[in-house]
C-alpha cells in the first residue's frame, strides 16, 4: 500500500476547522455559563410575555362584589338556555 500524503489544502482547512471548533465551544461554554447563573439566582423571573404575573400583585383590598344575575355571554349554550325560556 501506498502511504497516503495529506495536500496542502486539507492542513489549511484543519487549521481553520480547529479555529471554528474553539469558536463554537465558547460560545456554547457562554450559554451553558449563563443558564447556570440564570437558574441559580432563584428567583421568580418574568416570561416573554411582559404581563404581569399574579402571584406578584399585591392582594385587592377593595374586591368586586360577586354579580347576583350573571349574564351568559352571546352564542353559548347558556345564552340559548335563557333566550329560548
Amino acid at each position: 500500500m501506498l502511504p497516503q500524503v495529506e495536500h496542502e489544502l486539507h492542513k489549511r482547512r484543519r487549521s481553520r476547522n480547529i479555529g471554528l471548533l474553539v469558536v463554537l465551544l465558547g460560545f456554547v461554554a457562554l450559554v451553558f455559563g449563563l443558564s447556570v447563573v440564570k437558574i441559580t439566582q432563584g428567583d421568580m423571573m418574568q416570561g416573554y410575555d411582559h404581563r404581569p404575573r399574579a402571584s406578584m400583585l399585591p392582594p385587592d383590598p377593595d374586591p368586586p362584589a360577586p354579580n347576583a344575575a350573571p349574564v351568559a355571554a352571546p352564542g353559548t349554550p347558556a345564552a340559548h338556555q335563557e333566550a329560548s325560556q
